[in-house]
């Protein structure tokens, strides 16, 4: 099959399949006879509208009712129902659906994205991701009850979501959303990685830092690595390989009977310029994962900052609907199913030029997808052929990491009898106590 064959067949699959997920979603009439007329607008429409709401940047549920009773959506007709109408069905409908939806179209992404996959990333996971936590913008003071509350309040905050990203796929794998603003990050941490395949190699940042996090997850046979947090306490057991500013050895985190972590892990550390860079890890085996590659597989970590950046600032989750829960759920949802899609696309533009992901503008994609479409054009094929052009290809400006590069006849392998597990001790500090109830 040709490439514009395979991007014409790809652009098909998902809008058909889009299409058929939202029929499938619930019946267009959900009276039972003899107890009421049939809704007028049929939830079909209402969820095709709040996805074609998004795509076209549209900032408020009042958008949505002009659209489905001003304008028309597709080939539907008007319907004349009231914007109250709109603000009554989103609210009882609940964000079920649409969360039914971003599973399917998840599912359906990963086979498809499977033969363009960054599979270079750590080949010996089953499985790369980055687990994190985005608290979603303060709430707009224009209803009565929020009017009087000052800016900045904690009340304004809609709540945070927290995320589990395919690395490998450039796709959300899990996402779980959290009323409480101020909920310590590894409260959902287990049951966000619970269900990955064995061997997965988990990136997270320092909020997640914890000796009890570390030892269920090697206990979970999960791999991890994070950045050693300062003032964090260790006891050395074995040095692979020393010189000046650059070590790479054994540890057991925490150096006192009060708070120390059951299984050793490995301390990375070296300085590029006047930064000094500390990983830690549980491969233990720098055959396996070198110093420079864990500096590298890391720095990944900031894909899914980038992929929040997509659905805040390009598709506007930073401008929230409404102040209630399920409305801001129903929204979250839907730019969410819009994003994944926005991600396959740039995986195939970039498989079709022979690119890096990174180096096909994201920006750029979501202002001129439409406009090839709009023009009657094949908008991958056009943006493949025009886009260095037209610079929506170009060098990508990510931060290139560097490391050491050490000689494997130069690491010291450690003594057969060394023993890599203690008996664990975890402080209860305040701030931990609920994700420590919990690993």
């Amino acid at each position: 099959m040709s490439a514009h064959a395979e991007t014409e067949s790809f652009l098909a699959d998902i809008e058909g399949f889009l299409q058929q997920m939202v029929i499938d979603l619930t019946p267009t009439t959900t009276n039972a006879p003899g107890r009421g007329r049939p809704r007028v607008l049929p939830s079909l429409c209402l969820w095709a509208g709040l996805l074609v709401c998004v795509l076209r940047g549209f900032s408020s549920q009042l958008a949505l009712w002009r659209l489905l009773s001003v304008h028309g959506l597709w080939s539907y007709p008007l319907f004349p129902v009231s914007d109250q109408a709109i603000y009554k069905r989103l609210a009882q409908e609940g964000p079920a659906p649409l969360q039914q939806l971003f599973e399917q179209v998840r599912r359906v992404l990963a086979e498809r994205l499977a033969p363009v996959a960054l599979s270079a990333l750590a080949p010996w996971a089953p499985e790369v991701m980055v687990l994190d936590e985005t608290q979603l913008d303060a709430i707009a003071r224009r209803l009565p009850a929020l009017r009087a509350v000052p800016a900045g309040d904690v009340r304004l905050l809609p709540g945070n979501l927290a995320s589990l990203f395919d690395l490998r796929r450039q796709q959300w794998r899990r996402i779980a959303y959290s009323a409480d603003p101020q909920q310590n990050e590894k409260v959902l941490a287990r049951t966000m990685v619970q269900d990955l395949p064995t061997g997965s190699l988990l990136l997270a940042d320092l909020g997640y830092f914890g000796f009890a996090w570390f030892d269920w997850l090697t206990d979970q046979q999960y791999y991890w690595i994070s950045r050693l947090r300062t003032k964090t306490s260790y006891v050395l057991l074995h040095t692979f390989y020393q010189q000046g500013d650059t070590f790479d050895g054994l540890i057991f985190l925490g150096a006192h009977r009060a708070d120390r972590a059951a299984h050793a892990v490995r301390l990375v550390q070296f300085r590029v310029d006047q930064t000094l860079y500390r990983y830690i890890t549980n491969v233990c085996d720098p055959q396996q994962l070198s110093a420079l590659q864990i500096a590298q597989l890391y720095a990944r970590r900031w894909d899914i900052e980038l992929a929040v950046n997509l659905v805040k600032s390009h598709l506007h989750l930073h401008m929230l609907w409404s102040a209630k829960a399920v409305v801001i759920q129903q929204q979250v949802w839907a730019v969410l199913i819009i994003a994944q899609i926005l991600q396959a696309l740039r995986m195939e533009v970039a498989k079709r030029a022979k690119v890096d992901p990174y180096e096909v503008s994201m920006q750029l994609l979501v202002l001129h997808l439409p406009q090839f479409a709009a023009a009657g054009r094949d908008p991958l094929r056009a943006i493949v052929e025009q886009g260095r052009f037209a610079r929506i290809i170009r060098p990508s400006t990510r931060t290139v990491v560097g490391g050491p590069t050490i000689p494997p006849e130069a690491i010291q392998p450690p003594p057969a009898d060394l023993s890599l597990w203690r008996l664990p001790r975890y402080a209860q500090r305040k701030c931990h106590r609920n994700d420590q109830a919990r690993i």
